[in-house]
């Protein structure tokens, strides 16, 4: 009968330990709704040689081409308080888990005291003690503990992906802005070659002024155009100094003058041709689509610890020591003690916490799928947005560049036949201003063509190492 009694012990035992992994419900699946492959044919205006399975696999180093901009990149990513934030958060979720881990082991505790007690009509007692043993020590039979554990780890992997994010997220505002002020220097030294262009063009109308050969009004009209070049020239040169500026914050230091752009004319980035029919797969290992996997692994894991709190708990506590009442003879023979103390709880009545607990902890998981879903969604969004422009913003800037040739030459012919008489100033004025706006508008094409690269290389989740392999 006594073996029979341990049998239906340990079989029950074993049958609550088995039961650990039931409580916490399956990983429910995403459905977000996309299709299998982008729309459009995944192709790169980027002539780089080569082509990659996945663009996540390609360092930055690797992606941009300037070498200036690279180490304004690592400059930043060394001083940016931004990105010094992520990391640090990801140092405070770390020790969280290990916080919550550590409840999954007994803590042993060493303890000394001495007590002395009397009153008027007792003697005074002295008391000396020194133990070692388990405090509250919970058996986690039902997986409670565990599954906090569990989703203390998945809240931390969450914040580490976010801390990736984080540097992706440097890396292309970096870039943009090193663009920008690349861009808005090209612009300024665009308006001051029209400014001193105008000058010299007005230099030669005031001397035929004086001469008689033309009008006041034609006089007026070019230093019309002298002063509209000239504050151009002072808008850009205005944010060229603020482009400066936002990229020393986004770098965290002042950006030596020697690492500045210089000039406007190559590709300061490139991305190898995307294999037509590139699968929408590659989006899971965005940092940001994994963040929002993990914070949903870790409300599925808090549902398991909220089912847990239905069942009993057995805590134990337990310690071995000496008590005396000398001090001298604490560890003598004799003076030896222990005490076991296990404790057993049982929810009765809880007016509904427990429910209502799992209601919320059921609520928080439906949350999180739904925020998974949506970064996903997101993501396709944001590569398919990016992938369409490649083409377009290809074909504009090349129908850009002929309009600026046949802008020159337009005031080429329009200032020979001024100067022949065949034309009026007004004819002249126009030319000069036509070739302006599509040199400036080429810049602007150039610039979004270049961070649209940029932006293409981020959301297709590149940017979190140095080098690829």
């Amino acid at each position: 009968m006594r073996d029979l009694r341990k049998a239906v012990v340990a079989l029950a035992v074993a049958m609550l330990v088995s039961g650990c992994g039931i409580l916490e419900p399956r990983l429910p699946e995403a459905k977000p709704a996309i299709p299998a492959e982008w729309p459009i044919p995944a192709t790169t205006a980027a002539p780089a040689p080569g082509s990659v399975t996945s663009t996540a696999d390609i360092g930055w180093r690797d992606f941009f081409a300037d070498a200036k901009l690279e180490e304004v990149i690592a400059q930043a990513l060394a001083n940016n308080r931004d990105l010094r934030v992520a990391m640090l958060n990801v140092e405070k979720a770390r020790a969280q888990y290990r916080v919550q881990r550590a409840d999954r082991v007994p803590s042993l505790e060493a303890s000394g005291a001495m007590a002395r007690s009397g009153g008027d009509n007792r003697p005074m007692t002295e008391v000396y003690t020194a133990d070692l043993g388990v405090t509250e020590f919970e058996l986690d039979l039902f997986g409670r503990v565990r599954n906090l554990s569990d989703a203390a780890l998945q809240r931390y992997f969450a914040v580490e992906e976010n801390r990736r994010s984080a540097q992706l997220t440097l890396i292309a505002e970096v870039a943009g802005a090193y663009l920008t002020l690349a861009a808005n220097q090209e612009q300024l030294r665009v308006a001051r070659s029209t400014l001193q262009t105008r000058e010299e063009s007005h230099a030669l109308t005031v001397k035929r002024y004086e001469l008689g050969a033309v009008s006041a009004l034609e006089l007026n009209q070019s230093l019309t155009l002298v002063e509209s070049a000239r504050a151009e020239t002072a808008r850009f040169a205005g944010q060229v100094a603020q482009d400066t500026n936002a990229l020393n914050l986004l770098v965290g230091a002042t950006v030596a003058p020697g690492l500045l752009p210089t000039a406007f004319d190559e590709p300061v980035t490139g991305l190898a041709s995307l294999p037509a029919g590139l699968p929408s797969e590659v989006l899971l290992r965005r940092p940001d689509v994994l963040a929002a996997e993990h914070e949903l692994r870790a409300a599925n894991a808090n549902i398991g610890a909220a089912r847990a709190a239905f069942f009993p708990s057995i805590t134990l506590t337990g310690a071995v020591g000496y008590a005396s009442d000398e001090l001298s003879g604490l560890f003598d023979a004799g003076t030896s003690t222990w005490a076991f103390v296990p404790k057993v709880n049982v929810p009765i009545f809880e007016g509904g916490r427990l429910r209502a607990n799992l209601g919320v902890a059921t609520a928080d998981r439906d949350i999180a799928l739904a925020q998974y879903e949506r970064a996903i969604q997101a993501a396709f969004r944001e590569v398919a947005d990016a992938l369409a422009l490649t083409t377009t913003l290809a074909e504009q800037r090349a129908a850009r560049e002929a309009t600026v040739a046949a802008a020159a030459e337009a005031d080429r012919l329009s200032s020979a036949r001024y100067e022949a008489g065949r034309d009026s100033y007004l004819l002249r004025l126009e030319s000069q201003r036509t070739l302006y706006l599509a040199q400036q508008t080429l810049v602007a094409t150039r610039l979004a063509e270049q961070v649209n690269r940029v932006t293409l290389y981020k959301v297709l989740g590149g940017g979190w190492q140095e080098q690829g392999p």
